[in-house]
């Protein structure tokens, strides 16, 4: 049979270290810096309040036709951006960010009307309307940070519970870590933050832990089964053996998610790339950020060496 990794394969990974660090140190600064000069995440309708139009036109307007009617509107559609719905060609998401409790009954209504016009002999339909209040947006972007943060010190103090406190430390790490680099990702691409992002999000939280609980149980087997060997070298061990599975896992995920990114249409398209992002430095974080925070934490080898015991 195919066989991705060689049962003798030993790549010496504790060794990468410094450069893997120092790796994550500049896709963190510049995912920071990238917030700084953006003046923070570009939080879409779902956390700033606004309106969101689901229209349909004929099949014959294009996204740029569609845009540039929307530009053309003048004040009553400063800030609104226009992006295709996917599923039917024709269709248009038309988001109109405001912070005026009362929006929907004055600059929302006569952008109704002005689209209305502009495209009444293109057959335009609208085919929903979703409104957020500006106090709801607010709640829901502080409730959507606490999520985050809190998943992560959850699937940290489960690490440190179900494995040794030094596995936690470094499970929280990397998950503050693959937050950190896809937020800036986001950033950088300038990507629109919705409710769907979040969902990305905690769904990259889940699987970075998923994929670090595969590498630290066969880290803590090893120990089990050799317990005189230099934990450098045992980490190394471990981390090639499961090599395999690392890659077949995130690979076969990996084509999915570029699918869905390229084929699945506007609406998901932010939701997609957050969990490419996601994935990637997930698995890259569960080698070259987790266990080697387990392996500079060799105080605690001889306590890993007692619960291996039991």
């Amino acid at each position: 049979m195919f066989e991705l990794i060689k049962p003798n394969t030993n790549i010496d990974f504790m060794k990468m270290r410094p450069m893997a660090f120092t790796f994550s140190a500049i896709l963190t600064g510049l995912g920071l810096l990238a917030l700084v000069l953006r003046g923070g995440p570009n939080y879409g309708v779902d956390f700033t309040g606004g309106v969101m139009l689901h229209v349909a036109v004929d099949q014959s307007v294009t996204i740029n036709e569609m845009r540039g009617a929307v530009d053309g509107l003048g004040p009553e559609a400063e800030g609104a951006s226009v992006q295709d719905f996917g599923s039917q060609p024709g269709e248009f998401l038309v988001r109109l960010p405001s912070a005026e409790e009362n929006f929907e009954q004055t600059s929302v209504e006569n952008l109704k009307k002005a689209l209305a016009q502009q495209f009444a002999s293109k057959g335009y339909r609208e085919l929903r309307t979703e409104v957020v209040g500006p106090r709801v947006g607010s709640d829901l972007r502080r409730r959507g940070v606490l999520s985050v943060l809190l998943s992560t010190l959850v699937m940290g103090i489960y690490i440190a519970f179900r494995f040794d406190a030094r596995f936690g430390l470094g499970v929280a790490v990397a998950l503050m870590h693959d937050v950190l680099v896809t937020i800036g990702a986001l950033a950088l691409t300038n990507t629109e933050i919705d409710l769907t992002v979040v969902a990305a999000l905690l769904t990259v939280v889940g699987y970075s832990v998923n994929d670090t609980v595969v590498v630290s149980d066969r880290i803590r087997e090893n120990m089990h089964h050799s317990q005189k060997e230099d934990l450098s070298h045992l980490i190394n061990r471990s981390l090639n053996e499961t090599l395999s599975r690392t890659l077949l896992t995130g690979g076969t995920t990996f084509f999915v998610l570029v699918v869905l990114f390229f084929m699945g249409g506007g609406v998901i398209h932010a939701f997609a790339f957050t969990l490419i992002v996601g994935l990637l430095i997930g698995t890259y974080s569960s080698i070259f950020i987790a266990s080697p925070i387990v392996e500079m934490w060799k105080g605690g080898a001889s306590a890993s060496m007692s619960k291996a015991k039991a």
